[in-house]
């Protein structure tokens, strides 16, 4: 995940005179959601040391004063303390900060988050962006056309139909008084599909580990980085004759930017100030499309790792506390999450991988299976598990249509297996991956609380739960037919590894 997932990254798209892309990066905030009580000077962000760090702490006011302290002996600049989940982000150059900082008294852990800032990685989506030319997008008009109410694009939209969305949408399109808000490389509100229905009180740049809320601050920086305004459309494209439709087309959506900006990586200390933002803001969904760099499976048994599991967690449920619910991708290794042992050759993917084999009850995928949070696993039209999405189970709560251009193509205009969604400029394009997936499920999760405006986070998981469709495991997953399993499937009919609880139904949901 921070990782789009589709490096476990970001997703696919198609070049159209509505054209779609993505990307993932970073950027420092200015302003905190969480109103943190120490911010860095210009001078210290100028000359913000190489590495960052998030330190740890019980959450009463004195030990907070007294780690500060012993951050700034150890050679460290704090750069904003999250005081209600007891989280310090920590700038040092210091190369023995980590362990001299877990010595001091009142930190519970501490570590590094990143190795060092260097190439730019991803997200979980899987593949390039197709756009959507101007003659595939009068081919699809000219199809959805033949269906009253549709949008111009929606013939190309299976993934509406494939989940009741399309006919959801004239029954209840969702409350505007609740916001999905997409955690990611930023949401270019500014499309006339997402105009309508953004919430920009609600959007910041988390890059840095402080919130910037100034005009545009949750803007991608370029239209290489198009993942979080494709994730956005997904959810909420509004239905106003434009273009294409979201799963929740009534609903708000929300940008909050916290890919970096030199690298494109999701560091911990950004998603924290994202978790702590959204709650504080009155989101009541977010999408996690992304895993937390630099380790895609972080392990308790290191210092810095078991840190940023800390941290992140702690934030993720303050905001579950405060009444917000995740979703996130599950990844697009075709790793099985439940499994004894997985082959990790891709961290740190900041600086050099170094291969290791670790266990996914131990090592986790962050924010993915951290407790209380939705992990969505991947399809394709014919409802079954797509080719690259991770699964395993007891892990995946629920699968929805991320795409598959391999093995499950549709029949639209376009015969493209992916998603159609909405890209920077105004564009629209074609992406499949886990983190289509996971915005298809937070568009229900939306219906449903548009519904229940009084349900807490695991009420609404439930829901999503038990609305889901399970169509149990296939008797064969040999995708290739090369006489090999690509991946087994365990569980029966109510419950199992590819699909969780089932694939997610917008019809039942707004029912």
């Amino acid at each position: 995940m921070a990782h789009l997932r589709s490096r476990r990254r970001l997703a696919l798209a198609v070049p159209v005179v509505l054209s779609l892309t993505a990307s993932l990066g970073f950027l420092p905030a200015a302003a905190s959601a969480a109103a943190p009580r120490t911010a860095p000077t210009a001078e210290q962000a100028a000359d913000a040391p190489t590495l960052a760090y998030v330190v740890n702490t019980r959450v009463d006011r004195r030990t907070i004063a007294s780690v500060e302290k012993a951050v700034a002996a150890a050679g460290g600049t704090v750069v904003v303390t999250y005081d209600r989940i007891g989280v310090i982000v920590v700038h040092s150059a210091n190369p023995e900060f980590g362990e001299e900082i877990r010595k001091a008294r009142g930190v519970q852990s501490a570590g590094a988050t990143r190795t060092a800032p260097l190439t730019r990685a991803g997200t979980t989506d899987e593949g390039a962006a197709d756009y959507v030319t101007a003659a595939e997008a009068a081919r699809t008009q000219a199809a959805s056309a033949e269906t009253p109410g549709s949008e111009p694009l929606e013939a190309d939209q299976w993934d509406l139909r494939a989940i009741g969305a399309d006919k959801a949408a004239r029954i209840n399109p969702g409350s505007s008084k609740v916001t999905v808000a997409v955690i990611d490389t930023g949401v270019d509100d500014t499309h006339p599909d997402l105009a309508p229905n953004f919430s920009a009180s609600q959007s910041a740049n988390c890059v840095g580990g402080k919130a910037d809320t100034s005009e545009g601050a949750w803007r991608p920086y370029t239209d290489e980085d198009y993942h979080g305004t494709h994730v956005a459309g997904e959810i909420a494209a509004a239905r106003n004759g434009v273009g294409v439709a979201g799963v929740a087309p009534g609903v708000k959506v929300a940008g909050i930017k916290v890919s970096d900006p030199d690298n494109g990586l999701f560091y911990p200390e950004n998603v924290v100030c994202a978790f702590v933002f959204a709650a504080d803001h009155g989101v009541e969904i977010t999408n996690n499309s992304y895993y937390v760099d630099p380790w895609l499976y972080n392990c308790k048994d290191d210092p810095d790792q078991r840190a940023i599991v800390d941290a992140v967690n702690r934030a993720q449920l303050y905001a579950q506390r405060k009444g917000t619910l995740h979703l996130a991708s599950a990844g697009n290794s075709n790793h099985d999450l439940a499994s004894d042992a997985i082959v990790d050759d891709s961290s740190p993917n900041d600086t050099t991988p170094v291969t290791r084999t670790i266990d996914p009850s131990e090592c986790l995928d962050v924010p993915t299976q951290l407790p209380g949070i939705v992990t969505v696993s991947a399809t394709g039209v014919q409802n079954l598990k797509s080719y690259y999405s991770t699964y395993g189970k007891g892990v995946v709560d629920v699968a929805a249509p991320g795409g598959d251009r391999r093995y499950q193509l549709p029949d639209t205009p376009s015969k493209d297996g992916r998603i159609l969604s909405t890209m920077p400029n105004g564009e629209y394009a074609f992406l499949q991956g886990t983190s289509m997936a996971s915005p298809h499920a937070a568009g229900v999760a939306a219906l449903l609380k548009s519904k229940h405006p009084w349900a807490s986070p695991a009420a609404l998981q439930a829901m999503l739960k038990a609305q889901a469709d399970n169509p149990g495991c296939p008797e064969s997953y040999d995708q290739d037919g090369d006489g090999t399993q690509d991946a087994t499937c365990e569980g029966g009919k109510r419950v199992n590894g590819f699909y969780g609880f089932g694939i997610v139904n917008a019809l039942r949901a707004v029912k």
